[in-house]
Order: structure tokens, then C-alpha cells, then sequence
């Protein structure tokens, strides 16, 4: 590991045309969820200009069963589609919640997938597909997350919640972060570079017709005070470099502005970089899924290994192959932090956590419908409450330490 070097991660708004997306996606997953905890959901959403597409594969109970919807369920759908981007903000010319177009081209899932993966006699429950996921955590954040994308998620946060209680009403849903910072002796010391980039009002802006220096000041200043409030004391100085709006103005955003789909944002969802990803989105999938859940208890596990203090940095992979239960492989690395060897980690981390498809949605209690908050500002890092994040718990700290020491 390099002691001194810049490091960057971006975040992107619950505005943002990818992240409608994975919103409403998730939000397809919840709902089917509640009807039917043991749902099948696969749910791909495209979102452009006053339009907006779901496609992929379902089954489940009051939902889609043999070959036909639930009675009711898709003026569901549709309803719960277009909350979703009522909640979000969107009520513009370019993209209303209420008078987008919708198309739902859901239609019921693979039989020769079910076969694969539904539990039948003496046969457990298998993957949904084939996949290496990787889990993270590092210890410069008190979430244990990488500091670059933890303050790239915080600054918008921030934005979007001044932003729905109107102390930013100039701002617009759509929005972007970037967090570039120096870390010495490997933990970060004070940011080099920030960016936001941010749908605003008509005439917050330094350049176009309507451009207004006074009100472009007002949001610059009301950005600067974000990243002070968000940003430890002494991190931005005056060597700092500060882009704000750098192309000058941004009043079309969203799905207007540039056309959204599920999972184009996976490392904004993960560790923004600062580790591996195996390529596989989250939104939109059912916790069988285990692009979903095994990432989830990826991090779940190299979490409580650094909480433990057994190393200060850890990534996790976990392979599967499409109706197999069991994990082909297990691999950790701690980075040279560790205080015990990996491959004891490895042999100890499937006797904690039984690392099949049902082992983990019953050990994180997936089968509830708690995927929408999920979906924007980071899968990771986040606070668990009651059923939601419980992959961010530490409770396997005291039992981990026992299985290694």
C-alpha cells in the first residue's frame, strides 16, 4: 500500500437519470416483496424524456402466477412507479411524474432458472447466476468506508434534504460529487479537489441567456458552506481547487436530460473504486440474487473484520455458479494490515455465516421489502435500523475474534 497519493470518488443525487432508475427498480422489488416474501424479481427500468420502461422476470404470490398478473397488481405497479418519482422531486416539463409515459414489460421468470435455483426436496436452494462479488471496509471512516466516497455521498445527502425541506429551493433533484483527497501514512489528510455539479432553478447559473451573477452566488456560496459542514475542519484550504457547475449552467438534468438505466452506477453503490467489483448491479433484484445479497454479506463479513481489529483494511470475494448453493470459493485480503492470517479467515467466515443463497437471506433477513432506501447514496456505510442495512451490523465481532485467536 502507497503511505502518500490522491484518491477520488463520486457520488450521484437520487435525481440522477441512473439512480430514477435503480429508485424505481428497487421500489418494484419492495412491492412484489410485500405481497410475496419469497418473490422472484428481476426489474431493469429505462428512463428518458417523459418516459418511462420496466422490463425483465417475476413470479410470486399475488403477483405473477401461472402466466398472468395478480388481479390489481399492475395499476400497483404503475402507482407505485410513479410515487417513486414523485417522492424523488421530478415535476418538470421534461420529466412529471404524473404524465410520463409508462410501459411495463415485465413478464414471468425462466422456467429452466426456477428449476435451477427454487429448493426442492433434498436439493438446496441455488445462486441465481453465476458471479464473483466482493465485499470491503477500511478503517479511515468511522462507517468504515473509503473517505473519498463516505464525504461524495454526504455532500449530496445534504443537498437533497435542503432541497426537500426548502432551504435550497433553487436547487433542482439532479445532481453530482466529487471528492479527490491526499492521504499521508494511508489515511486522508485534506481534499485536493471538489466538485458538484447541480441541477438549479432558472438563472442560478455564470453563463447563458438567464445566467445571474447574484444568484449564482447564491448557490455557489450555499455549495462551499456544504462542503465545510460535511468535510473535517482543516481539509479544504486555499489550495483546494473548487468546481462548481464548471460547464456554467445545468437546468436540463434528470431523465430529461440524459437517459437513465439500473445498475450504471455500481461503484457510486460500492466503494466508489477504492476496491474490486465484480460487475454485478443490485437494484432491481430479489435477495436470491447473488449479485445482491452475497455482496451484501461480503461486506457484512469484512466489516466485522476490521471492527474486530484483526487488520485495518480487508476485501472479501465470494464465487457462485447458477444453482449451485454453496460458495466455489472464499478469498480474503487484508491489504498487510492484518493481525491474523487470511487463510484463517477463510476457513473461519463460512462457519459464522452459512455463505449459501438462503444462509444469508436468513441470517440479514432479506425477504423484507426494504430495497428503496437503498437504492441512493451507497448500499454501504449506511446506519443499520431494525431490518434495514443489516449488513452494516458488527454483530459477529466477539464471535470472530474466538474463531481466530
Amino acid at each position: 500500500m502507497r503511505q502518500s497519493f490522491l484518491f477520488t470518488s463520486e457520488s450521484v443525487s437520487e435525481g440522477h437519470p441512473d439512480k430514477v432508475a435503480d429508485q424505481i427498480s428497487d421500489s418494484i422489488v419492495d412491492l412484489f416483496l410485500s405481497k410475496d416474501p419469497e418473490a422472484r424479481v428481476a426489474c431493469e427500468t429505462l428512463t428518458t424524456t417523459q418516459l418511462v420502461v420496466l422490463a425483465g422476470e417475476v413470479r410470486g404470490k399475488g403477483v405473477y402466477e401461472n402466466g398472468a398478473w395478480a388481479p390489481g397488481i399492475e395499476a400497483e405497479i404503475e402507482a407505485t412507479v410513479r410515487a417513486t418519482v414523485k417522492r424523488i422531486g421530478y415535476a418538470q416539463s421534461g420529466f412529471h411524474w404524473n404524465e410520463f409515459t409508462f410501459q411495463n414489460n415485465l413478464h414471468g421468470q425462466s422456467a429452466h432458472i426456477a428449476m435451477g435455483v427454487d429448493e426442492s426436496g433434498n436439493k438446496d436452494e441455488g445462486a441465481g447466476d453465476q458471479g464473483i462479488m466482493f465485499g470491503y471496509a477500511t478503517d479511515e471512516t468511522p462507517g468504515l468506508m473509503p473517505a473519498t466516497l463516505y464525504y461524495s455521498h454526504k455532500i449530496l445527502e445534504r443537498m437533497a434534504a435542503d432541497r426537500h425541506s426548502g432551504a435550497a429551493p433553487f436547487l433542482e433533484p439532479d445532481a453530482k460529487s466529487q471528492v479527490t483527497l491526499h492521504y499521508e501514512n494511508e489515511l486522508p489528510v485534506k481534499a485536493t479537489a471538489l466538485v458538484v455539479s447541480t441541477q438549479h432553478a432558472p438563472g442560478y447559473c455564470e453563463k447563458g441567456d438567464n445566467a445571474d451573477a447574484a444568484k449564482y452566488a447564491v448557490l455557489r456560496d450555499y455549495v462551499m458552506g456544504v462542503f465545510r459542514d460535511v468535510l473535517p475542519d482543516g481539509f479544504i484550504d486555499d489550495a483546494t481547487k473548487v468546481y462548481i457547475n464548471p460547464t456554467g449552467q445545468f437546468e436540463i438534468g434528470g431523465p430529461d436530460g440524459d437517459a437513465g438505466l439500473t445498475g450504471r452506477k455500481i461503484i457510486v453503490d460500492t466503494y466508489g473504486g477504492a476496491a474490486p467489483h465484480g460487475g454485478g448491479a443490485f437494484s432491481g433484484k430479489d435477495p436470491t440474487k447473488v449479485d445482491r445479497s452475497a455482496a451484501y454479506v461480503a461486506r457484512y463479513l469484512a466489516k466485522n473484520v476490521v471492527a474486530a481489529g484483526l487488520a485495518r483494511r480487508c476485501t472479501i470475494q465470494l464465487s457462485y455458479a447458477i444453482g449451485i448453493a454453496e460458495p466455489l470459493s472464499v478469498y480474503v485480503d487484508l491489504h498487510g494490515t492484518g493481525t491474523v492470517e487470511e487463510a484463517k479467515l477463510e476457513a473461519a467466515l463460512p462457519q459464522l455465516v452459512r455463505l449459501t443463497p438462503k444462509g444469508i437471506r436468513e441470517h440479514l433477513k432479506l425477504n423484507a421489502p426494504i430495497y428503496s432506501k437503498t437504492a441512493a447514496y451507497g448500499h454501504f456505510g449506511r446506519e443499520p435500523e431494525g431490518d434495514l442495512f443489516t449488513w452494516e451490523k458488527t454483530d459477529l465481532v466477539d464471535r470472530l475474534k474466538a474463531a481466530v485467536t
